[in-house]
């Protein structure tokens, strides 16, 4: 789990890199330019920072269910080679979504008016500009959205159907508290990114506001990387120790 979660702040770091700066010019001087190939690849770099969490969220699930469901053969099977191969296989797909995206979208001709209205350039806003058909953009997302999101998604709702069921047989309430307390952190991070994503980009966006989506993209771009870091550590039991311990080391110094 902690090889994983290393994995899960590297693409919060990404994303936020990738976000953040553009975010604070647009905030505090009213504005920012960016190039087209600059602009295609914010938004690319953004769906494979995405994709990746998604696809590593889904694997973390397959942990939890392991350690819960099948605690005997936990350590056989989630072992170094196959946490190494995961996630070399997470990042290959992402690297993929996003060279695939950027090539489809620079290949699009934009005719104007050239100018973003968000923080960032997203989706639609970049389509927005462009005078040639995005019919088969908005196809390749919504197969990424599938093959990214939803059956990660998927994956992570059916390991959580047999967690609970397995949780549920357990005799003590203290074993079931203290076996689902080891998901809460897991469950409270993909409530917050996958209710989002799926709000944003599987659901109509004539549906939404520019405000609305503004605020649902500020969510998972900056919010959600933002949380991550407190809500593993508030609730992992060894960080707690390691950090009373350093601050009694503090104090008596």
């Amino acid at each position: 789990m902690y090889f994983f979660i290393t994995q899960l702040s590297l693409c919060d770091i990404l994303l936020t890199t990738d976000i953040v700066p553009t975010l604070l010019l647009t905030v505090l001087y009213g504005g920012s330019s960016v190039t087209l190939i600059g602009c295609i690849f914010q938004f690319s770099f953004l769906v494979m920072s995405e994709s990746s969490e998604c696809l590593l969220l889904s694997v973390m699930s397959y942990d939890r269910y392991l350690a819960i469901c099948n605690p005997l053969r936990y350590k056989a099977i989630m072992n170094h080679m196959f946490c190494a191969a995961s996630v070399t296989i997470i990042w290959l797909v992402g690297l993929t979504v996003m060279l695939l995206l950027m090539i489809s979208m620079y290949d699009l001709y934009y005719c104007g008016p050239h100018v973003i209205d968000h923080f960032y350039c997203d989706l639609e806003p970049i389509l927005q500009l462009s005078c040639s058909d995005t019919s088969r953009i908005h196809i390749q997302i919504l197969i990424i959205g599938v093959l990214n999101v939803v059956c990660p998604f998927l994956i992570i709702g059916m390991s959580y159907v047999y967690i609970v069921v397995t949780i549920m047989k357990i005799p003590s309430t203290t074993g079931r508290h203290k076996s689902f307390s080891t998901c809460s952190s897991h469950l409270t991070v993909v409530s917050m990114l996958y209710g989002t994503l799926i709000t944003v980009y599987m659901f109509p966006t004539n549906g939404q506001t520019q405000t609305l989506s503004k605020v649902l993209s500020l969510i998972y771009t900056v919010l959600t990387p933002l949380l991550n870091p407190i809500i593993y550590t508030l609730r992992n039991k060894d960080f707690t120790k390691a950090f009373h311990k350093h601050k009694f080391r503090i104090i008596k110094s």
